[in-house]
C-alpha cells in the first residue's frame, strides 16, 4: 500500500495509526463502520462547508452516526449562513475525492478545522487517509493536536 500524505505526517509526528482498507466504490461512513466491524460513532467523515461571506472554507469532522446542523455550526463560528459544498466543489477545493477527504492531508491549505464534540469521548477514531479506499485508526488526542481543530457542538442525532 502506497503511503498517503496523512500516513507520512502521522509517522513524522510519531503517532501510531492503523491503516484499514475498503472497496473504493464505498463512500458511506456508516457502511464503512459495518465493514470495519466498529461502532459508527467512531468513524468520522470530513465535511466541506462553505461560508456565504468571504472566508476560509471549513472542514468539519463528524461521526458517521450524526448529522451536521448548519445552523448550529453557523452559530458556533459567528456566521449568518453556511452551506455544504457540493461533491464537485469539495473535490475542487481539496484536491481529494469525496470519500477520501482527510483533515490530515489538508493542513496549511487554508481550511478552518472543526471537530464535533462527541469526538472527545473516544480514545481512537477512524478518519480518511486522503485517498478513497483507506481509512486510518488514530488516537483522538494526537489527531486533534495535529490538525489543531476547534471543538464545537454542531450535530444532531438523526434517529
Amino acid at each position: 500500500m502506497e503511503k498517503t500524505l496523512a500516513m507520512k505526517l502521522l509517522e513524522q509526528k510519531k503517532v501510531p495509526y492503523e491503516a484499514v482498507t475498503y472497496p473504493t466504490s464505498e463512500r458511506d461512513a456508516e457502511k464503512l463502520a459495518v465493514l470495519f466491524g466498529v461502532d459508527a460513532a467512531i468513524v468520522y467523515k470530513t465535511l466541506v462547508v462553505l461560508r456565504l461571506t468571504r472566508g476560509k472554507p471549513l472542514l468539519v469532522l463528524v461521526a458517521a452516526d450524526r448529522q451536521l446542523d448548519l445552523k448550529l455550526l453557523a452559530k458556533a463560528i459567528g456566521e449568518k449562513k453556511l452551506r455544504m459544498a457540493k461533491h464537485t466543489e469539495a473535490e475542487k477545493l481539496t484536491g481529494l475525492q469525496v470519500g477520501g477527504i482527510s483533515p490530515l492531508a489538508l493542513l496549511n491549505k487554508g481550511f478552518q478545522l472543526l471537530a464535533d464534540t462527541p469526538i472527545e469521548q473516544h480514545s481512537h477514531v477512524y478518519v480518511s487517509s486522503g485517498k478513497r479506499g483507506i481509512n486510518l485508526r488514530v488516537p483522538v488526542p494526537a489527531l486533534l493536536a495535529i490538525i489543531n481543530a476547534r471543538i464545537v457542538s454542531v450535530t444532531v442525532d438523526p434517529s
